[in-house]
């Protein structure tokens, strides 16, 4: 398993579908992840440490995690098979749950805990960008560029 972290949620055009962007820690690959409108709100809101007006899923599922006394250890991105990706929440007892990636990232990201890949994972759908920014601003302009390319613009 590598150790990832959450680079951060997008908008892929023109399709409007939302991606989260995991980069692993010690390497230089990255694992886009498209997920749903309302999960890529979730992880958005959790990354920010903003708390929703009401209760979201995830706070639900933590409230049953404090009161059984199951203390989430960390989440693993285990597998993608036929292009669909799975996850596990691994609690301290070593029980696993299956669940989607994009909910378990957002637990991640509100409970503190480790986001893992498997290999074989990163190996399928990795990506490696050539060059990463230098800066915070030059990675600011670049995200202000994707979030204003138009396809018609490639024409």
């Amino acid at each position: 398993m590598k150790l990832v972290e959450v680079f951060g949620v997008r908008v892929e055009m023109p399709g409007n579908q939302p991606i989260v962007l995991l980069r692993e820690v010690s390497g230089d690959r990255y694992l886009p992840i498209w997920i749903g409108s309302a999960e890529a709100s979730a992880i958005s809101l959790a990354q920010q440490g903003i708390e929703a007006a009401r209760p979201l899923t995830i706070d639900l599922l933590i409230e049953i995690f404090n009161q059984t006394n199951s203390v989430l250890r960390q989440i693993e991105v285990s597998q993608l098979v036929d292009g669909v990706f799975y996850a596990d929440l691994v609690f301290e007892d070593e029980r696993r749950i299956s669940a989607r990636p994009s909910d378990a990232i957002a637990l991640a990201l509100k409970l503190n805990v480790p986001i893992f890949s498997a290999e074989s994972v990163l190996s399928q759908a990795g990506i490696t960008i050539a060059e990463e920014p230098d800066s915070e601003a030059e990675l600011e302009k670049f995200r202000e560029f994707l979030d204003q390319i138009n396809p018609e613009d490639f024409s």
